[in-house]
């Protein structure tokens, strides 16, 4: 399987960790929901996670090329315990819209996705819309996603190198 080497920018993209848990249940949000606390939610499940060390970091994009996979792009970067098999995730959005979100598997839990000599992913990683990844990032346009409503879901396969 060949990996992205844009990938690393996941890392860099983010604002501050947002923790798990902080934001309370809004308008039926489920427990837990991660991020600043908004009418709208999405819920994640991450399939194939190869182990229940670490945490899985969801970042958040707008629906703007300039900023995906920027450093400083994203609307903000939450995580959740890594469970092997499958993780569950609850994110806030700000509101109905299209967005991207993208996931790595800090399985070391050292705050960075950890790439190899020549910049390919140690850690796992995935994207909402579960693009084809070939040797650079995935376009906008194969992750985006629409959350009309509160509780929309998505499936993301995670990919180890």
């Amino acid at each position: 399987m060949k990996h992205s080497y844009g990938i690393a920018a996941i890392a860099a993209a983010g604002l501050a960790l947002v923790p798990a848990g902080i934001a309370g249940a809004r308008s039926g949000a489920p427990a837990g929901c991660v991020g600043p606390a908004s009418e709208t939610w999405l819920t994640v499940t991450a399939e194939q996670v190869r182990g229940s060390g670490g945490m899985m970091i969801l970042t958040l994009y707008p629906d703007d090329k300039a900023r995906f996979l920027k450093p400083m792009g994203s609307l903000y970067v939450a995580k959740v315990p890594a469970r092997a098999g499958t993780t569950h995730a609850c994110i806030f959005v700000p509101q109905p819209g299209a967005y991207a979100l993208a996931l790595y598997h800090d399985a070391n839990s050292n705050g960075k996705l950890d790439r190899n000599a020549i910049g390919i992913p140690k850690e796992g990683f995935g994207f909402s819309g579960n693009p084809k990844i070939q040797f650079s990032a995935p376009s906008l346009e194969s992750v985006r996603m629409t959350v009309g409503a509160p509780g929309v879901q998505t499936r993301i396969r995670m990919r180890y190198p």
